[in-house]
C-alpha cells in the first residue's frame, strides 16, 4: 500500500538533494565574473533550507515518524538517535554556514577556506543523513507502522507543500524567494547559470 507521507518525504529529499548538489556545483565554480549573483543565490538557497527542511520536514520526522518507528522496531534506536543528532547539527549548521558565506562575501578570500570546509562537511553529512533515512527508517516504517499511524503521518506531512518538489505552487509569502532561486540557480534546481 502507498503512503502519502513517504512520497512527500522522498520528494522533499529529492528536491533537497538537488538543491545541495546545485549549491555544491556553484561553490565549485565560484563567483567567477558575477559575484553578486553567486552570493545572492547561495544565500537564498541556504535560507530556503532553513525555512523548509529545517522548520517543516525535520520536526515532523523527529516528533512524529521516528518515535513510531522506534516503538515498532526497537532495533532502529541507534539509527534514529544518529538521525536526531543530525537534525540538530543541520539546524545549527545552516545558520553558521550562512554567516560564513556572508563573511566570505564581505571580508573576501581570507574567509573562503573556512566556508568551503564547513559547507563541504554539511553537504556530505546531509546527503548521508537522507541516505540512512531512505535505506533504513522508511523501509522499516513501511513494514511495521499501522494504518492509524499512516493516517496521522499523512495528514501532517501533507501540510508541507514544498514548492521545490515541483508539485505545489509557492506560498505568496515565499514566491519571490522561489522565483529568485529558480531564475538564477543552475540546473537541476534553476534555469540560470548560477
Amino acid at each position: 500500500m502507498r503512503h502519502r507521507s513517504l512520497e512527500i518525504i522522498r520528494d522533499e529529499h529529492s528536491s533537497l538533494a538537488a538543491m545541495l548538489q546545485s549549491m555544491r556545483m556553484m561553490v565549485d565554480r565560484g563567483p567567477q565574473d558575477n559575484p553578486k549573483n553567486f552570493f545572492d543565490v547561495l544565500r537564498a538557497m541556504l535560507f530556503y533550507i532553513d525555512e523548509f527542511p529545517e522548520r517543516l520536514h525535520h520536526p515532523k520526522e523527529t516528533e512524529l515518524l521516528f518515535p513510531r518507528v522506534k516503538r515498532a522496531s526497537p532495533h532502529t534506536a541507534d539509527a534514529i538517535a544518529r538521525l536526531d543528532r543530525d537534525h540538530h547539527y543541520t539546524e545549527v549548521a545552516v545558520r553558521d554556514i550562512q554567516h560564513l558565506l556572508l563573511g566570505w562575501e564581505l571580508m573576501g578570500e581570507s574567509r573562503k577556506q573556512v566556508f568551503l570546509h564547513e559547507f563541504t562537511k554539511y553537504v556530505s553529512q546531509y546527503l548521508e543523513h537522507m541516505r540512512l533515512e531512505e535505506s533504513v527508517i522508511l523501509p522499516e516504517a513501511e513494514r511495521t507502522l499501522t494504518e492509524t499511524d499512516w493516517k496521522e503521518l499523512d495528514a501532517e506531512f501533507e501540510k508541507n507543500c514544498d514548492p521545490l518538489t515541483g508539485k505545489y505552487k509557492p506560498d505568496p509569502v515565499y514566491e519571490q524567494l522561489f522565483t529568485r532561486i529558480v531564475m538564477n540557480a543552475p540546473p537541476p534546481i534553476g534555469l540560470g547559470g548560477g
